[in-house]
């Protein structure tokens, strides 16, 4: 049987601190990339869910007018 001796010991309580350091830096960011896909996908739902309504709400679309028919907005220089 392998036996360990102190300084394999304290190797393996500095590799396991680094390493719970480590989480302890990184898991605030990937709790808040979390988060954020999380409301970018609730975001999407309700774009999607709005847009379903829209289209179920609207009323016929009237026929177009002639092309150039309608004014146009045009920019203006200041």
């Amino acid at each position: 049987m392998v036996s360990m001796d102190t300084t394999h010991v304290e190797a393996l309580l500095g590799t396991l601190t680094v390493l719970g350091l480590l989480v302890l830096m990184v898991l605030p960011a990937v709790i808040g990339i979390v988060r954020d896909r999380r409301i970018d996908r609730q975001i999407r739902q309700a774009e999607a869910d709005r847009a379903a309504a829209e289209r179920r709400d609207a009323p016929a679309a009237p026929a177009r007018a002639a092309r150039g028919a309608t004014p146009h907005r045009t920019a203006r220089a200041a």
